[in-house]
């Protein structure tokens, strides 16, 4: 199933972002008039905690009553809680509770990582996340479960191993191939297998940080100093785990939960891949007028769309 969450603007918000006629969906028009938003201040009535997660604790964010059903929503590689602050309020006004939180070794989760493990490992891994991830689930779940980018692969592997913890799964600009991810990327793929991780990984860093996604000034002074405090080596190691994917495809087919499949039309690999994971998998589909990050440049078309697909799994 094809879910209709396209609008007619493009570009970043702030950018000459073309406005809906107004005849079109209020969510378009409501992302469209987005503007150059403060990506530090958090809506009013948001939560802050720590969550006691395997790998030490994970600065998190919460919003809604406590006592509704959860929907988890967890940040890629250099992203953060804050990626989905214009959900959050969407989310509680539905009558959910929203829960999201930077994962371990990324930005305020700093200092969680594979030294608090029992026993320590060395590097960030699968199972690290997937730990984590089962442990916030197990706290507050079953919940629908939203994994962005790397965090999609985290959520597809928690899930297959404990289907238990979710109502549903979103999988939000997530890698649309197993192993060498990188490869599908537009214009650079070609290249990935040819460098190692740590190259691959400064790579990846000099380009957010040159502003190649296009992200507004707003959105830009967020990335810029999540970088003063996010960890080098769970950047390494998460890039590390992105270019040996699994390919989950066959397992995710078979999973009995409901599962979206949620992209930018100028996602950073070609929307005809996603398109077929999303086939692959038998999940529902959307695509929506920004580049990597719908939850930041249109958050209330997905959202709007997230709220049919729990609709469909009550």
């Amino acid at each position: 199933m094809v879910i209709r969450g396209r609008f007619a603007g493009k570009g970043s918000p702030g950018r000459g972002r073309t406005v809906p006629p107004a005849t079109a969906d209020p969510a378009a028009l409501r992302d469209a008039e987005l503007g150059d938003v403060d990506w530090f201040a958090l809506p009013d009535g948001a939560v802050r905690s720590r969550f006691p997660a395997p790998s030490g604790p994970l600065a998190a964010v919460s919003m809604g009553d406590p006592g509704g059903p959860a929907v988890v929503l967890v940040p890629g590689a250099m992203g953060s809680k804050e990626d989905f602050s214009l959900m959050l309020p969407e989310l509680a006004a539905a009558g959910y509770f929203a829960f999201t939180f930077d994962l371990a070794g990324q930005y305020e989760s700093a200092d969680a990582g594979p030294e608090h493990l029992c026993p320590p490992r060395p590097r960030y891994d699968y199972a690290l996340f997937t730990g984590d991830l089962a442990a916030v689930l197990s706290a507050y779940g079953p919940a629908h479960v939203v994994g962005y980018s790397f965090a999609g692969i985290v959520a597809q592997l928690t899930l297959l191993q404990r289907p238990d913890l979710f109502r549903s799964i979103t999988l939000l600009g997530c890698p649309p191939r197993g192993g060498q991810s990188f490869r599908g990327v537009s214009r650079i793929g070609w290249a990935s297998p040819l460098v190692g991780d740590r190259i691959s990984a400064d790579l990846i860093v000099w380009g957010v940080q040159r502003n190649f996604i296009h992200a507004s000034p707003g959105r830009m002074a967020l990335v810029a100093h999540r970088f003063t405090l996010t960890r080098k080596d769970s950047i390494r190691d998460m890039v590390g785990l992105m270019r040996h994917a699994p390919d989950l495809r066959t397992p995710l087919a078979a999973a009995g939960v409901p599962k979206f499949v949620a992209v930018g039309e100028h996602d950073v690999w070609p929307l005809r891949l996603h398109r077929d994971f999303a086939a692959d998998i038998g999940a529902s589909f959307a695509a929506y007028g920004s580049g990597h990050s719908p939850s930041e440049e249109s958050p209330y078309q997905f959202t709007r769309d997230l709220l049919r697909l729990f609709g469909s799994a009550a």
